[in-house]
């Protein structure tokens, strides 16, 4: 088979097969590249040395089964034999599920985790996005510091295992997305930088030096993280791409990467003949990031909206430290604000950054489901000291808004039953020292904010994994069964009524109603009433709704209560959230 390498600093360049060591030669069309035959077959073991150094693994390895630090394996894509052809699931309409593959169950694996798939499909999500799958250090962690960007974790199961899990999802009708990270590589078992120039110091990160995107040698390391994008969408049948922090990736080149990538992602959707996207998690507010790339933009699908998390987790917690002040100061005024012009800060001032933040949104050309909305996700939990989740009753409520808004929502594994399990940071370095190193610094970091370092887990503690399992027991106790029932009956409304699927212009926008603790918002003839307060609440109706020729019925409730009397008031008990149903159009 053939062999090839981008080694541009090296003499002399050489693959290691089972026992034998071949020569690579200069390849006289492309500058750097290193190219051989020699014999190898499916799974056979590989690895290249340059200048006469330590066997290292392939940077394109499409798989590492002795882990990040030993040689590489060939890998027959074509080998795979799936069961069914699939067209492809669209984001607009999408209602997402993030998953993290090493605690969604407690083997860690995708053949567990399929056995899980009738959960999810019976709960009416439309696609599962995967957090990083790439090989890291160990058997458990995030996966966000992984540092093979063409192979798949061995301990999830490998290429295969991930095959096996994409092809029982589409069985069930439901779309993968995997989060890939760009912007970075852990710090163990990166050997990119004693191949090419994959980083420099030209910009730095909070991880170090930065990806290679405009430096020399940046053509090639634009080439290898667009290869690995559509590789993963090609070979694993994969619907999209999750982008990790693309605010990190600094590019000063005329054609940003993001425009690079979406461009060749499209072409790819072309080729295959089913739709493909990227979401991008950015933290600039920017509607650039999701403008088509022929009007200037980007041309991503869509990206995350922080600014709607952080209103509704000040608004059902009273939190209002660090970055969540601005939010918390009124945050069912925030809340209606990201709800209609989608940023908070969207050219406004950021104490917690000290400046000036975001763009706003032209609503007349935006789609609202270029932007997902969310109650939790594993950063605002993982990030948290102990991982601790929002409580059933809450959850409910943010519910409420979530999965009636004109946004894309999306869920974090468990939320949908109120998980009694943390969500911890978790890691499994086999580095001693590295390990100390980072259970130390998480431990100083949150000693800052007055937490006692006993009270704070320890990363490299495997019991610290174990406890941020989901416990597949509660969907069927209570309280939890009662709030599944809930977040089904959500997204099943969501489901079967246009007005409410967010795949429409943002114009015209939600009307928003606020009255003491109570949210309103209404989208066309249905009306999501929250109530924040503890205590039992009025609200006098409006538009459609105060139409007295009308029928007015209750589409979903969290809580009893009875739909709007002749009165036209609606009486909602205190942390209770309804959904209503008008005849008359908005």
């Amino acid at each position: 088979m053939l062999f090839e390498v981008w080694a541009p600093n090296a003499a002399r360049v050489e693959v290691v097969t089972g026992e034998r060591t071949h020569p690579l030669a200069p390849d006289p069309d492309r500058a750097g590249w290193w190219r051989a035959d020699a014999p190898a077959g499916p799974d056979g073991r590989y690895a290249y040395r340059l200048d006469g150094g330590a066997p290292l693994p392939d940077p394109r390895s499409r798989r590492q089964p002795d882990g990040p630090d030993g040689a590489s394996a060939v890998v027959d894509h074509d080998a795979f034999d799936w069961a069914l052809p699939w067209e492809g699931r669209p984001l607009p309409g999408a209602v997402l599920y993030e998953l993290h593959v090493g605690t969604f169950t407690r083997e860690g694996t995708f053949d567990a985790a399929i056995g899980r798939l009738p959960h999810l499909a019976a709960l009416g999500i439309t696609h599962v996005e995967l957090m990083p799958v790439c090989p890291f250090p160990g058997t458990h962690g995030w996966g966000y510091e992984g540092v093979s960007l063409w192979a798949v974790h061995e301990p999830y199961g490998g290429p295969d295992g991930l095959k096996r899990f994409v092809d029982a999802a589409h069985a069930h009708g439901l779309g993968v997305v995997l989060d890939v990270v760009h912007n970075h590589l852990g710090p163990s078992g990166n050997y990119l930088p004693l191949f090419g120039p994959y980083f420099t110091d030209r910009h730095h990160t909070p991880w170090g030096d930065a990806v290679n995107l405009d430096a020399p040698g940046s053509d090639e390391v634009r080439a290898f993280l667009v290869g690995s994008a559509l590789a993963w969408l090609r070979d694993y049948h994969l619907d999209g791409l999750r982008l990790d922090a693309v605010h990190a990736l600094v590019d000063t080149r005329a054609r940003h990467f993001l425009e690079e990538l979406s461009a060749a992602v499209d072409a790819l959707s072309e080729s295959l003949g089913r739709p493909l996207f990227l979401i991008a998690e950015s933290d600039l507010n920017d509607t650039r990031t999701t403008t088509p790339r022929e009007a200037g933009g980007l041309g991503l699908a869509a990206q995350w909206n922080d600014d709607l998390h952080h209103c509704l987790h000040t608004a059902l917690t009273g939190e209002s430290q660090g970055y969540y002040a601005d939010f918390a100061r009124e945050p069912l005024a925030a809340l209606a604000k990201t709800l209609t012009r989608v940023f908070f800060h969207d050219g406004t001032y950021s104490s917690f950054r000290g400046r000036g933040h975001g763009r706003p949104v032209d609503r007349a050309a935006t789609p609202a489901h270029r932007f997902l909305a969310y109650s939790q996700t594993h950063d605002q939990i993982g990030n948290r000291a102990t991982g601790d989740r929002l409580t059933p009753d809450r959850l409910a409520l943010a519910a409420a808004v979530v999965l009636t808004s004109p946004f894309t929502p999306m869920l974090f594994m468990g939320e949908e039953w109120g998980a009694g399990t943390p969500w911890q940071f978790f890691t499994d370095h086999d580095d001693a020292e590295l390990g100390a190193a980072i259970t130390r610094g998480r431990r100083r970091e949150f000693a800052e904010h007055g937490w006692a370092e006993e009270d704070v887990p320890d990363p490299q503690d495997p019991d610290t994994r174990l406890r941020s399992c989901l416990d597949w027991t509660e969907p069927d106790r209570e309280p939890h069964a009662r709030l599944l029932g809930w977040y089904r009956e959500l997204i099943a409304l969501r489901a079967a009524e246009p007005e409410l699927t967010g795949a429409g212009l943002l114009t015209p926008p939600p009307d928003i109603g606020i009255a003491g603790g109570i949210l309103t918002v209404r989208r066309g003839r249905f009306l999501t009433a929250v109530n924040f307060s503890d205590e039992p609440a009025e609200v006098p109706l409006s538009g459609p709704f105060a139409d007295r020729t009308a029928a007015v019925a209750v589409a979903a409730a969290w809580l009893p209560g009875d739909p709007p009397g002749p009165d036209r008031v609606l009486r909602l008990p205190g942390r209770a959230a309804v959904v209503l149903r008008s005849t008359v159009e908005g």
